[in-house]
């Protein structure tokens, strides 16, 4: 094979690489019917006036030494000294569906080693560097960037922003001149920025227009950027973000980027969000075993901090009664821990709670035909704590500085020995003296100052943080573990190598979740994504939603309950049987289908749903946000369908809808199909549609659609 000219196939993108003198990719796009190593002579650009007289290449390395002004892939010196590297390939090695190329300056006596592959299936492109200093000096590593150049006419990016209890928010920026910068340094993924944005054509859209997504397989702090040169060229670039001096490379030592996921769509947000999915359901997600992911009750929303055996019990039978299949305790269970200010770091049972033990209530959760979980915060301690009285000096923190709390509580330096020592002790104390089929593990409070051993050690924490993973993984291969970072603050690909689970949001409320979950959606699959009816009042917003509302909302991701059911009125739970008992029914299509986001032109509308894989059957809903910007809500066109089949489209669920002859009051004539199903061939519900009913705001319907 040619190694100077490589190509990277897949079902639908071709990546083109030049790979001698140095390493650039020429080509990142839909697959070419025919290609030729002699074709990328047609690329050759001509050399502007008034610049430097050379071309200057977009190389894996982006180096400033080159004369690249913008954003370099790699900063950093030795004392002063080879602070502009310049790299030159060495070595290509070739493999099925991945490239490495080997680099080097020989004055500057750093290799880079650039690893790529490209998914044959689904499309999605893996790439990161390892930088490794082979001189006898340290070199002083400030930045290590994955740069990816993408076509002039990708002129628009969709980024995401959000805070606690409002993640995921879309936000959209034009890329024309100078740069855009999302970045966080709160020492996890953030709830305020996504690892992650989408460039594409103007007005790219769930179903129109080529898409580049760019995702940072990371849990720690983070750079993303795009940026339009001069001579308009567009390059994105994705990083772990350092922190001043905590990067020094010896002789023989080496630092790797994580892994950056790509992925290119030339059917819009839609293809791209398959192609994700799909990798992940192939590659990365792992489940303890190949069950259907059962439906929780977490006991948070329903009794806090006030655990008592005997009620707890009550609460586990009644989540029985309705369908729940897993049954978790929460916050509160160990020494100390009456209130969120005291006992992070106790890991002990508190005896005072619980004098017969946890095996009690567990016993009873299994005689149930349920599996039992409980809720930790392994990172966390509390100043008011004995572990805190006893070793002080266990506080991620800079010497001689005030570390302020956040939530009541400092971050235990996971680089000291002793403290990861403890920690591996006591979660496996509670792992093998409990069968604990399940774990959700929350950190809730950011880096400030994350120093050990007086330097700042926010990277290294994140390397620990994986290291703890990986060593409960091994210990209790049958634990499954949920990311929870006040809800959605630790979501991410690096993370979900480990773990099984995101909590998306601590915001249970419906109308909020309906944005949030669509904003995940387009990089993780519904399996993962922890989504719960909460109380009829939420928590988060103290705003009131239907149960109709509320349980198709958490429908199609990895359903649960957040409340106490024994509080419960008959009329609710009635709900929650219900939409526990839909959801298992559609289970295997939900965590297992395509997942289609549908163009709506009234944006008070929101349409999404799964079709099977076979294109057999289907579900959308359709939620009314708020009231309609025209009289009609017009019509769905649903993608994803076979066009020569005839479905039966039928109504699922929905709330009560009548004429107003009937009582009702937003519609005077229903569309025919709400009288009674109809059958439709496929081709007619994608290009003409189907009528939708006028909703009431903050309400919901499901519609099926199956092959006949």
């Amino acid at each position: 094979m040619n190694s100077e000219i490589v190509r990277l196939t897949s079902t639908d993108t071709d990546l083109i690489i030049r790979c001698h003198p140095f390493a650039e990719i020429l080509y990142w796009g839909p697959k070419l019917v025919r290609f030729s190593p002699e074709d990328v002579a047609s690329l050759q650009r001509p050399v502007a006036n008034g610049k430097l007289d050379v071309d200057l290449p977009l190389t894996f390395a982006m180096e400033y030494g080159r004369g690249q002004f913008g954003s370099p892939g790699i900063e950093g010196h030795s004392d002063g000294y080879h602070a502009a590297p310049v790299f030159t390939t060495t070595k290509v090695d070739i493999k099925p569906g991945a490239v490495t190329v080997t680099s080097e300056d020989e004055l500057a006596a750093l290799q880079l080693i650039s690893e790529l592959r490209l998914d044959a299936q689904t499309g999605v492109l893996q790439i990161r560097h390892t930088l490794k200093n082979l001189h006898h000096r340290p070199w002083q590593l400030h930045r290590l960037a994955v740069t990816l150049p993408v076509p002039e006419h990708a002129v628009e990016a969709m980024a995401f922003h959000g805070r606690w209890l409002r993640e995921f928010q879309p936000h959209r920026v034009r890329l024309e001149h100078g740069g855009f910068i999302q970045e966080s340094r709160r020492g996890r993924s953030s709830h305020e920025y996504f690892p992650a944005f989408v460039v594409g054509d103007a007005g790219f859209s769930e179903q129109r227009g080529a898409v580049w997504g760019v995702h940072l397989g990371w849990s720690g702090n983070h750079r993303l950027r795009a940026d339009v040169k001069t001579d308009g060229r567009r390059v994105v670039q994705a990083e772990a973000l350092y922190l001043p001096g905590e990067i020094s490379l010896g002789e023989g030592e080496s630092c790797s980027t994580p892994w950056v996921y790509a992925a290119f769509s030339q059917a819009g947000l839609n293809g791209m969000s398959q192609a994700y999915h799909a990798f992940l359901r192939q590659s990365l997600i792992r489940f303890s075993a190949k069950q259907t992911r059962p439906v929780h009750l977490n006991t948070w929303e329903g009794i806090y901090f006030d655990h008592d055996p005997a009620y707890i019990m009550q609460m586990a039978s009644k989540a029985a009664e309705i369908g729940v299949e897993r049954f978790i305790i929460d916050d509160g269970w160990f020494r100390g821990r009456n209130h969120d200010q005291a006992g992070l770091g106790d890991w002990y049972l508190d005896e005072q709670k619980y004098p017969e033990g946890l095996m009690p209530i567990i016993e009873h959760v299994k005689s149930l035909g349920m599996s039992f979980g409980i809720w930790v915060e392994p990172e966390m301690i509390n100043p008011d704590s004995d572990l805190f009285r006893l070793h002080p000096d266990w506080v991620l923190q800079l010497p001689g500085y005030q570390q302020p709390t956040g939530r009541y509580q400092y971050v235990l330096d996971l680089n000291h020995p002793d403290v990861f020592d403890y920690l591996l002790a006591r979660l496996s104390w509670l792992l093998s003296e409990h069968p604990v089929e399940y774990i959700k593990w929350d950190m809730n409070r950011e880096l400030v100052q994350p120093g050990h051993q007086g330097k700042l050690a926010a990277d290294a924490q994140t390397h620990q943080f994986y290291r703890l993973l990986d060593e409960l993984n091994r210990r209790f291969p049958h634990v499954e573990i949920e990311s929870c970072a006040s809800g959605g603050g630790r979501i991410d690909y690096g993370v979900l190598e480990r773990t099984q689970r995101f909590w998306v949001s601590d915001n249970n409320d419906a109308l909020e979740r309906q944005a949030i979950q669509r904003g995940m959606s387009y990089f993780f699959p519904p399996e993962v994504m922890g989504q719960h009816i909460g109380h009829r009042r939420c928590h988060a917003t103290q705003r009131q939603h239907s149960i109709g509302f509320r349980g198709l909302t958490a429908l199609f991701g990895h359903m649960g309950i957040e409340l106490d059911p024994v509080q419960s009125d008959e009329e609710e739970l009635h709900g929650y049987r219900h939409y526990i008992q839909l959801h298992k029914t559609l289970r295997p299509l939900l965590h297992g289908g395509t997942t289609w986001r549908v163009d709506m032109p009234d944006d008070t509308i929101q349409v999404s749903g799964v079709v099977s894989q076979d294109q057999t059957c289907a579900v959308f809903m359709m939620a009314q946000l708020q009231m309609l910007n025209y009289s009609l809500a017009g019509k769905v066109r649903f993608p994803g369908l076979l066009p020569e089949a005839q479905y039966e489209v039928s109504l699922l669920d929905s709330p009560e809808i009548k004429t107003v002859r009937e009582g009702g009051g937003t519609m005077r004539e229903l569309p025919s199909w709400l009288r009674q199903p109809m059958v439709v061939s496929g081709d007619w519900l994608m290009q003409a549609g189907l009528a939708l009913p006028v909703l009431a705001p903050e309400s919901a319907l499901l519609i099926g659609l199956k092959q006949v």
